[in-house]
């Protein structure tokens, strides 16, 4: 009996590490971009410009810089809590392609439609995929509250489209919300959550 305990105990816990690996890992990479300071900013940064002579990196890296530690612990903050709220959704495969689902429909939607945009930082657009993707799986296996986050959601994308940043966070930033990579990151997020609806993959 207490062997068994113990077996079931072991792979709660791993269950749970597997759960927080993809947060942990972004989380581990944010912090490791903010040391490197302005530095690191500045080479990491999306620019629109950079980035149409080839340095590609910047599409990527672009997300994990932020403006200071206040935008970083923002979004870091939004991190936990959107994993505390659709981590079941966000497990493993799923949860890493929603990630780079919404990256590439975020610098999708800046090269395609945003050409006055010179350059970004930020974590938050990609934080409304992961959002999207783990609220489509919440609502696939009706889970409780699922349409309230849904309605949430949508709410606040159709509030910064018609109205501005939400009270408060541009103080809180240090800089200027674009709205835009908030829409475009859920955009590619649905997507993804979509998709992992439709298609079997392994397990992480």
């Amino acid at each position: 009996m207490i062997a068994e305990r113990d077996g079931a105990d072991a792979r709660a816990h791993f269950d749970i590490a597997r759960s927080w690996f993809v947060p942990a890992l972004v989380a581990a990479l944010i912090l490791l971009a903010a040391l490197g300071g302005d530095a690191a900013r500045a080479a990491g940064r999306y620019e629109r410009a950079a980035v149409l002579r080839g340095e590609l990196w910047r599409l990527v890296t672009g997300h994990f810089v932020h403006l200071g530690w206040s935008h970083m612990l923002l979004n870091l903050a939004g991190l936990v809590l959107v994993w505390m709220l659709c981590a079941n959704g966000l497990n493993g495969w799923r949860g890493v392609s929603a990630l780079l689902a919404s990256i590439a429909a975020i610098d999708s939607g800046f090269l395609l439609f945003e050409p006055q945009l010179q350059w970004y930082v930020g974590f938050s657009g990609v934080l409304h995929g992961l959002f999207a993707a783990g609220i489509v799986a919440a609502v696939r296996a009706r889970e409780s509250g699922a349409w309230i986050l849904a309605a949430m959601l949508v709410g606040k994308l159709a509030f910064e489209q018609l109205v501005g940043p939400v009270p408060l966070t541009e103080r809180v930033a240090g800089g200027a919300v674009i709205e835009s990579a908030h829409l475009y990151g859920a955009l590619g997020g649905l997507l993804a959550g979509v998709l992992a609806m439709r298609m079997r993959a392994p397990r992480l």
